[in-house]
C-alpha cells in the first residue's frame, strides 16, 4: 500500500509536488487556533495509512513545532505505524555547541524531540557546521538532499558570465563545489559577526572580474546583513548588480526588500520555504530522497 502524505501549509508547494511525484494520496491538515493561542489539529481519520509522510518546513519553528507534534500524535492515534518527516528547512542547527557558559545545545535537544515523534527524516542542506552529520544527533534514519546541482543548473542557464562569491570561509566548501558544477570562477570573502544583526565583510578584490556578473551564494538568508554588506562593497567596486542566491529564504523582518532596495538585481531561493523569490525547484531530488527512505 502506498503511503499517504499529510501536508502542513508551512511546506508550501514542495510538499504537494513531492506527494504528486510519489503518486500517493495527499491530505491537508486543518489547524484551528483558539483565542488564547492554543492549537487544535484535525485530519480525516479514514485517510490515515500504515505509512504516512508528513511535510512541514520548519522556518519560524517556535510557531510550527507544536502543530507538527500534535499532528504526529494524532496520526499515531488513528493507526499510522511509520511516520516520515519531510522538513525541507530544518531549524535549530545553529546552536551546535556551548558558545558561552550556561548555554544549552539546542541542535541536540531539537533532534531528540523530533526523533521521538518520527521514524525518518528528509531535509535539504541542513546547516551542518561543527556537527559532521545528522546521524550524530538524530537517532532516526535521515536523508539529506543537496541543492547544489539544481542551483548550478539555474546559474548556468540564467546568469551571463557568473562570478560566484561566498560570504565567509565556512561557505567556501559550498561555493567551490557550486562553481565546479556551473563551470565558473569563484572567490571567498572574510566575515566577522559582531551580533545577530551586525556583520563585517571583507572588501573583495574584484577588479579582474569587472565583466562578470557577481552571484552571492549562501545556504540561507536570514537577516540578510552579510549579503547587504557585500552588495555595498560590490557597488563601490563598480561591479554589475549582483544576483543573491540562497538555498533557504528565511528572510527575517524586511531582509528581502532590503536586498532589492540595496541594489541586488535578483534575490533567488529554492522552494524549501514558500516565498516569492522561489525560482529553483527541488521536487525531483527531494522525491528521490523520500523514496529512498520509504524503501529502507
Amino acid at each position: 500500500m502506498k503511503p499517504v502524505a499529510f501536508v502542513l501549509d508551512a511546506a508550501g508547494g514542495l510538499g504537494d509536488a513531492v506527494a504528486a511525484r510519489l503518486g500517493c494520496g495527499m491530505e491537508h491538515v486543518a489547524l484551528h487556533e483558539f483565542p488564547d493561542g492554543e492549537t487544535a489539529v484535525r485530519i480525516d481519520p479514514d485517510a490515515v495509512a500504515d505509512t504516512v509522510l508528513v511535510a512541514a518546513s520548519l522556518d519560524h519553528p517556535n510557531t510550527r513545532i507544536v502543530p507538527l507534534l500534535f499532528l504526529a500524535r494524532t496520526l499515531r492515534d488513528y493507526g499510522a505505524r511509520r511516520l516520515l518527516l519531510l522538513a525541507p528547512y530544518l531549524a535549530y542547527m545553529r546552536q551546535d555547541r556551548r558558545f558561552k557558559p550556561g548555554q544549552g545545545i539546542s541542535a541536540r535537544y531539537f533532534a531528540g524531540l523530533l526523533s521521538g515523534y518520527f521514524d525518518g527524516l528528509v531535509t535539504v542542506d541542513p546547516h551542518l557546521h561543527r556537527i559532521p552529520s545528522l546521524d550524530d544527533i538524530y537517532t532516526i534514519p535521515s536523508r539529506v538532499v543537496h541543492a547544489a546541482p539544481a542551483v548550478a543548473e539555474w546559474i548556468s542557464t540564467s546568469v551571463e558570465r557568473p562570478l560566484l562569491i561566498g560570504p565567509d570561509s565556512e561557505s567556501g566548501q559550498w561555493v567551490s563545489d557550486l562553481a565546479r558544477r556551473a563551470g565558473c570562477p569563484f572567490i571567498v570573502l572574510n566575515k566577522i559577526r559582531r551580533g545577530d544583526r551586525r556583520v563585517e565583510v571583507s572588501v573583495p578584490e574584484v577588479e579582474q572580474w569587472s565583466r562578470h556578473t557577481p552571484v552571492l551564494y549562501d545556504d540561507m538568508i536570514s537577516t540578510g546583513r552579510t549579503m547587504l554588506e557585500t552588495v555595498g562593497h560590490l557597488q563601490e567596486a563598480g561591479m554589475a548588480a549582483p544576483v543573491c542566491i540562497a538555498v533557504h529564504g528565511v528572510f527575517a523582518g524586511d531582509a528581502y526588500r532590503s536586498l532589492l532596495e540595496a541594489g541586488a538585481a535578483q534575490v533567488v531561493t529554492t522552494n524549501t520555504i514558500r516565498h516569492e523569490s522561489n525560482r529553483i525547484d527541488l521536487a525531483r531530488p527531494v522525491c528521490d530522497a523520500v523514496q529512498a527512505l520509504l524503501d529502507k
